[in-house]
């Protein structure tokens, strides 16, 4: 049974517990001495590990995504817990319970399943409707989009994050149809639910999330028309054009080329589903990125590399704040310092996706011949 969490983990706690090692990277001190960088997690968090001595003894004992028992000594730096590793052995999984090691929703999976549920009961296209009761009984699916994350990195990174997402997006789905009647709701909740279905095959998720060989040779988009595919051919009459309607909400609903969409938004249904899905990713990460420090007393977060920016975290209750003093400007590491100087010299990064955003300094000309519209098929 595991003995601390890392959520629990105090500046200066003596610590000794097993973690699971998500990642393990050696590098070289300015002294020419080796020393080792660990990323340990349980369900409830990552924590960095280092090791400044017998880096190579330790190294031997174990690998990347092994069950570690570590010892060692909890310190706060820039804002972020740190142990100090000081005794290390590898565990057999025999050993472990997996459920406390892997990072899973706050939502309760049956309940989202009931959800689900009356999400397809509620559908009013009978072919739409088939097509949703096809996955929800095929048992071997099934476990695999109750239990994926919804990526590696990025957002709702978590068992059970892909169900979660995709829950969240067609309740955005079935909101925005109820303001917009003219959209087709049932195709746009259908869309919703499936539009990272091919996640269940790109992403490995037994101990740390990883990149199958089929999700980095073909990837989620591409894998989830297939899976809708080889669902579609199941159904006897499925309408050939609402089956091209659905499988464009997926190939289009990253939005743009350089976000790895095959084909961008064509319908209203499509462009709905891009922003929407953006819109809580985005939430969802920032929100995440937020939590990550929670030792840290300073207003704001640590440089966001993909977002290009700080975020504020609300200001805390120190007297110096209350008085309206001046509050100490952290001084950023050399990392951050580096990516200051890099990103100024380079285009900025997008954090937004909004449609000014994809027609800025683009020349829209209304009476351009009809068959331009293919230049991008």
């Amino acid at each position: 049974m595991k003995k601390v969490f890392v959520k629990d983990i105090q500046e200066r706690d003596l610590v000794s517990s097993p973690f699971l090692v998500r990642d393990k990277i050696i590098g070289m001190a300015k002294n020419g001495r080796p020393y080792m960088t660990l990323k340990l997690m349980d369900c409830s968090g990552e924590v960095e590990g280092r090791i400044w001595d017998r880096v190579d003894e330790f190294s031997a004992r174990f690998e990347k995504d092994d069950f570690v028992q570590v010892s060692g000594k909890a310190s706060v730096y820039m804002g972020k817990m740190q142990l100090i590793v000081q005794e290390l052995d590898r565990l057999e999984e025999s050993s472990i319970e997996l459920a406390d090691f892997l990072p899973v929703s706050r939502r309760d999976v049956a309940e989202m399943v009931d959800e689900l549920s009356l999400l397809v009961e509620a559908l009013t296209d009978p072919d739409l409707k088939r097509l949703m009761q096809a996955f929800l009984a095929d048992e071997a699916f099934m476990a695999g989009y109750m239990r994926a994350p919804a990526a590696k990195a990025m957002h709702h990174v978590y068992l059970g994050g892909l169900l979660e997402h995709s829950l969240a997006v067609a309740a955005l789905a079935n909101d925005i149809s109820q303001r917009y009647t003219e959209i087709n709701r049932d195709l746009l909740v259908v869309g919703a639910l499936l539009h990272d279905v091919g996640k269940v095959v790109e992403l490995r998720y037994q101990r740390s999330f990883e990149y199958t060989d089929a999700g980095k040779l073909l990837g989620h988009i591409m894998i989830g028309v297939e899976l809708v595919e080889e669902k579609l051919r199941s159904l006897h009459n499925f309408p050939q054009e609402l089956a091209i309607h659905l499988k464009h909400l997926l190939l289009s609903h990253h939005g743009q080329y350089e976000y790895g969409s095959p084909k961008r938004p064509k319908t209203m249904e499509a462009v709905i589903l891009n922003f929407i899905d953006d819109l809580d990713s985005k939430i969802n990460g920032v929100q995440t990125h937020i939590a990550r420090e929670p030792d840290s007393e300073s207003s704001w977060t640590q440089y966001h590399r993909l977002y290009d920016r700080y975020f504020f975290k609300g200001t805390p209750s120190t007297p110096a704040a209350e008085s309206g003093d001046a509050v100490p400007v952290e001084k950023p590491t050399k990392a951050v310092a580096s990516a200051e100087k890099s990103r100024h010299s380079q285009p900025r990064a997008k954090f937004s996706n909004t449609l000014g955003d994809q027609l800025k300094a683009k020349k829209l000309d209304l009476t351009e011949a009809e068959g331009q519209d293919n230049k991008d098929d």
